[in-house]
């Protein structure tokens, strides 16, 4: 039988993973076409698993309780966490920045008789999860693990009544012109390594830590079958129309009050997200740097606060920068440190992973040919 706190990390890193990313994923398959999203999925589903059993070895390797900030340090030395701090702080932010974009569409859809803006939405929708990261890990965990019970619930009914409305003429298999375009928003959304060190924290003991490679294998495994579902699903619902956030394209073939009950399984899945990543930022900033957790609190929750103010909105761009980001620095940084924490290491982990060094080297160079691709889509 599954312990309660095995459930509450599955619930933790699953909830972060399926976060805002979900609903950028079937416009960039729609873009692209099937056979490019579907590799897309194949070879960065594999990657994101990798990077999740690598970071999750580097946390039980080490007996002190870091974030991807302090490990970069400690394994790497000071450039390194430099380079992490700046490129955590921008991540997160981007991070906690789309999902203020995109929950402020989704409130507004199921509240749509109030006459609120999507703007106001968006900022009362900040000020309760912003009280919630105040609280920490131990609140986040249990109030996870119902908002992914309400998640699955919901995302059964909407496929139910999708599912028979999907034409397979709505698939194109390839379009040369957007061929990267799905990367960084795959990549974003498939990236759920920040919540790895919180699982720690759940998973305290000798006992529970022996079911932390479980968790990551079932949580990543999870996230990318209902990912590749979703965006099948949606593409093949609305085809050509299929909107930036997903939702508005079904409301002429699924009806207004599928869409709402498919934006309150969206608000769902973005808050167990924010939750997550702003507690991740507020644990860096205090545990790293030794930032009094108030002003932690106010700078994880507050400068994605501020870039929404000053007017960055647009989805698809944010999540594409992001995904980008994590991959080039992030990515490439846990690979650096797996390396030296198997040498450096000062516990020996519940698990350990035998990777080939040559797959290392090969995994680094998928990052920066994304990179690439990335800037080549751009232009």
């Amino acid at each position: 039988m599954l312990s309660k706190n095995f459930v509450f990390a599955l619930g933790v890193l699953i909830g972060t993973t399926i976060g805002a990313g979900l609903f950028g994923i079937p416009y960039v398959i729609s873009k692209s076409g099937f056979l490019p999203g579907f590799f897309y999925f194949l070879i960065l589903g594999g990657i994101a698993l990798l990077l999740h059993l690598f970071f999750g070895e580097i946390v039980l390797r080490t007996k002190e309780n870091h974030r991807l900030i302090g490990y970069a340090q400690k394994y790497l030395g000071q450039k390194a966490k430099i380079l992490v701090s700046i490129s955590t702080i921008l991540g997160m932010t981007g991070s906690l920045l789309a999902y203020l974009i995109i929950s402020g569409d989704f409130l507004k859809i199921i509240f749509w008789f109030s006459g609120i803006s999507s703007f106001y939405f968006s900022l009362i929708f900040w000020a309760i999860l912003s009280f919630f990261v105040f609280r920490g890990i131990k609140l986040i965990a249990p109030a996870e693990f119902l908002m992914n019970v309400f998640f699955f619930c919901i995302i059964i009914i909407v496929f139910f009544f999708a599912v028979p409305k999907v034409d397979p003429q709505n698939f194109s298999l390839f379009n040369l012109e957007h061929i990267f375009l799905p990367y960084g928003v795959i990549l974003f959304s498939l990236a759920g390594w920040i919540a790895i060190p919180e699982i720690r924290e759940i998973l305290k003991n000798h006992q529970e830590a022996k079911n932390y490679k479980k968790v990551i294998i079932y949580s990543t495994v999870i996230a990318t079958v209902l990912y590749l579902l979703f965006a099948l699903v949606v593409v093949g619902v609305s085809g050509k129309s299929t909107s930036p956030e997903a939702l508005q394209g079904l409301v002429p073939f699924l009806g207004k009050k599928i869409v709402i009950l498919g934006a309150l399984f969206g608000v769902l899945s973005v808050a167990t997200s924010f939750l997550v990543l702003g507690n991740y930022l507020k644990n860096a900033l205090i545990y790293d740097y030794n930032c009094p957790k108030g002003l932690a609190v106010f700078i994880s929750c507050g400068l994605p606060l501020t870039l929404f103010l000053v007017g960055f909105r647009k989805f698809i761009d944010v999540i594409g920068f992001v995904g980008t980001l994590l991959g080039i620095v992030e990515g490439i940084m846990i690979i650096l440190i797996f390396k030296r924490a198997k040498i450096l290491g000062d516990r020996k982990p519940e698990y350990s992973l035998e990777i080939p060094l040559v797959l290392l080297y090969f995994l680094i160079a998928l990052f920066i040919l994304g990179a690439v691709s990335q800037i080549y889509e751009a232009i």
